[in-house]
């Protein structure tokens, strides 16, 4: 049984087909990369997985259990986690205050102990406080703990949010474009990250850089025009020819040069002229 699966999702949004019969399913301990040029539909399906957006036709589930009407705040409850292109910290509130926010669903008392500062909340927040704390370390983000989240560089910022998610101890992490803004350098760090952090929870990896995608994924599923046209292991779909032709705007197959080294560029520039449509 898988611990997550899209099961023939279909999205719309007016007259435009954002994904048309999407499945992928995410097993325990993997790394689930979802990749495709500009415009293929991986924040559709992102959203999909999260509950922000529900599909006009199937069925997303947990554990071979339908889902229903996924909704983000029910993510933790089903073991769920996810990141955020945006990042979503409270800038003025501390880098440890935002990572438990992150860590509620382990709170024992309800919202009036907590109004009167009652001595069993106390004990409470030192509890999640410890969390928070140790999933900070985990990132190399604990001496931070108690500077405000705005302050801190782009990098930086990122590392509290997956640690936010962390914090949860969730099944199923869903990481979106988590190496966007990184250097070359701090995308190598995050590889390691995502790499470690297999051996606790599954991931869903959408990502267009397409190194990092490679080095940590065990499977890969390829989007384009919102249609999944290959899926496999690194390997297997590094030399798909359906992927080359996505990415290079051009079939691959049948490319012909002359003499002089000259290609037909016909496809690549449909794509360019579909893409600024």
């Amino acid at each position: 049984m898988s611990l997550f699966e899209l099961r023939d999702v279909t999205v719309r949004f007016g007259g435009i087909v954002a994904l048309s019969e999407v499945s992928l399913s995410v097993e325990p301990g993997q790394v689930h990369g979802v990749i495709g040029p500009n415009g293929a539909g991986k924040t559709t399906l992102f959203n999909v997985a999260c509950g922000f957006v529900q599909p006009a036709h199937g069925t997303v589930l947990r554990n071979g259990r339908e889902l229903g009407r996924l909704r983000p705040h029910h993510l933790p409850r089903l073991g769920m986690a996810r990141t955020l292109q945006g990042l979503g910290l409270f800038e003025r509130m501390s880098v440890l205050e935002n990572v438990m926010v992150g860590a509620d669903r382990f709170a024992r008392t309800g919202f009036w102990s907590a109004l009167f500062g009652l001595p069993r909340s106390a004990r409470d927040d030192r509890a999640l406080a410890e969390r928070s704390m140790a999933a900070l370390d985990r990132l190399g983000a604990a001496k931070y703990a108690e500077l405000p989240a705005g302050g801190l560089p782009y990098p930086l910022r990122k590392r509290v949010a997956l640690a936010r998610a962390l914090v949860a101890e969730p099944e199923l992490l869903l990481l979106d474009e988590p190496a966007s803004g990184l250097s070359a350098h701090e995308m190598d760090e995050l590889g390691e990250v995502i790499t470690e952090l297999s051996g606790d929870t599954a991931v869903l990896l959408v990502e267009h850089h397409m190194d990092i995608v490679m080095s940590v994924c065990d499977m890969i599923t390829v989007l384009d025009f919102g249609k999944v046209i290959a899926h496999g292991t690194p390997d297997e779909v590094r030399d798909d020819p359906a992927v080359l032709a996505a990415y290079l705007g051009e079939d691959t197959e049948e490319a012909t040069s002359d003499a002089d080294g000259d290609a037909t560029d016909e496809p690549a520039t449909a794509r360019r002229e579909a893409e600024h449509a």
